[in-house]
């Protein structure tokens, strides 16, 4: 699972540099293009992949996936890499949420504590200002809410259905929907660094997913969500470090609130399975 939040952060910090020449059609349909022929060439032999139980839901989660994607792009391009994967990761909250209005489960007061926490942590984090960043923070919240909402629905798909199928029916639909566009005007990589971060791209996203995937094997899914948050570690080291963010203290406060929010969502899980 630490793999996976490394590589996923790997990941971030290659969409951040991709120049700006490549839209988010472009860099969208590198990611699903090019994720859908990997996955295809390493689990195709095996056949049905594309078989399902429940075809509309999966063509739901998709599309709320290639959403999610759009956003977060946008999000990335606009503002500090760090900042906008920490309001990404502000998902868990709004999959609480989500699932309350999707399957009628209960949020306790501990639960909606850790919601409220989570949002004061935003509005610390972007500081209250209307201005572009305001806007590229906005956009990287809506990325968190569209997140949790397809989290919610891969649960439900889960449960007849193999991780593979739900991330190639994902890339499937991804690379339909951003085809279009990326073919009217095509922004093709140029040079050899270019051809590298996009082949990148790809390789990370299928990495990523399937270490995720297997992660999730051998611990509890609170435990992989814990893991998980460690993107947001790996990313802002990315951006300060490495791309010269600078970082000021409402980044660390809201960051810090939101972090705390979000991870002690998953104590009454953590709890529950410790006792069995």
């Amino acid at each position: 699972m630490l793999a996976a939040a490394l590589i996923f952060a790997v990941l971030d910090g290659l969409i951040k540099l991709m120049g700006p020449a490549f839209r988010v059609w472009d860099i969208a349909f590198l990611r699903w293009g090019g994720s859908l022929a990997i996955l295809l060439v390493i689990f195709g032999w095996q056949g049905k992949l594309f078989r399902t139980d429940n075809l509309k839901l999966m063509v739901i989660r998709s599309v709320a996936g290639c959403i999610t994607f759009f956003l977060l792009i946008t999000a990335i391009r606009s503002i500090p890499l760090s900042t906008a994967i920490v309001l990404f990761f502000t998902f868990p909250a709004f999959a609480a949420l989500f699932s309350v209005l999707l399957y009628g489960e209960r949020i306790s007061k501990w639960q909606l504590l850790c919601i409220g926490g989570t949002l004061v942590g935003v509005a610390v984090l972007i500081d209250f200002k209307i201005t572009h960043d305001f806007w590229g923070a906005v956009i990287a919240l809506l990325s968190g809410l569209f997140a949790g909402f397809t989290v919610c629905l891969i649960k439900k798909l889960r449960a007849n259905n193999g991780p593979v199928v739900i991330y190639i029916y994902f890339c499937l639909l991804g690379a339909l929907i951003s085809f279009p566009m990326f073919i009217a005007d095509p922004v093709v990589p140029q040079t050899g660094r270019e051809w590298m971060m996009a082949v990148g791209i790809a390789c990370t996203a299928v990495a990523g997913q399937l270490l995720m995937n297997q992660g999730f094997k051998y611990c509890l899914s609170w435990e992989g969500g814990l893991y998980l948050t460690s993107e947001v570690l790996f990313t802002a080291v990315l951006g300060i470090v490495f791309l010269g963010e600078l970082a000021s203290w409402y980044f660390w406060l809201g960051a810090t609130l939101i972090l705390i929010s979000v991870l002690s969502l998953q104590l009454p899980a953590a709890r529950q399975m410790l006792r069995h």
